[in-house]
């Protein structure tokens, strides 16, 4: 299922329906505004962690991180389905959706264990950064990606790109 190297990230069709999607814009809204937000709770989680005050500031800041999430990662499912035809695990993007799956999964795990009152404060701030060290990781695989698109479409498609993937 893995992508080889040297089959580029979008035929012309795809390209042209990767641009001519409303979600490529909204895409493009959220990714600033998630990392945005990460960066404000990170900051939140680790004032915490390393004073003990602003816990209630901290855990809604996770909270709000982890909505935002959920929204870039449905409305990135419907570009994938709009640009690949499928709603996740596109070939291009196998393994950063892979790892989305591990981002998701702890950020969830987090609100559950808020809610479920599971962890103490300090193992709630523990897990939530753990998500945010996962969505980092994430976020550079989508960046190289980024570069890589940005990369390809100064290049001439090689002559066998018009295939399926």
């Amino acid at each position: 299922m893995r992508r080889a190297s040297n089959l580029p990230l979008y035929t012309p069709e795809q390209r042209r329906r990767r641009d001519a999607s409303p979600w490529t814009l909204v895409q493009a809204i959220l990714a600033p505004l998630q990392f945005l937000v990460f960066l404000v709770s990170l900051a939140l989680v680790l004032r915490y962690l390393a004073t003990g005050e602003g816990l209630q500031a901290a855990t809604l800041s996770v909270v709000v991180k982890t909505l935002v999430l959920y929204a870039i990662m449905v409305t990135g499912s419907i570009w994938e389905k709009e640009v690949y035809g499928v709603w996740l695990f596109a070939a291009p993007f196998f393994w950063e959706d892979v790892f989305s799956m591990l981002v998701l999964a702890l950020h969830t795990a987090y609100l559950v264990a808020l809610a479920q009152q599971a962890l103490s404060p300090t193992g709630l701030m523990l897990l939530a950064l753990a998500a945010y060290a996962a969505y980092v990781i994430n976020a550079g695989q989508f960046l190289l990606k980024l570069r890589a698109a940005r990369l390809q479409g100064e290049a001439p498609l090689p002559s066998h790109a018009g295939g399926a993937q």
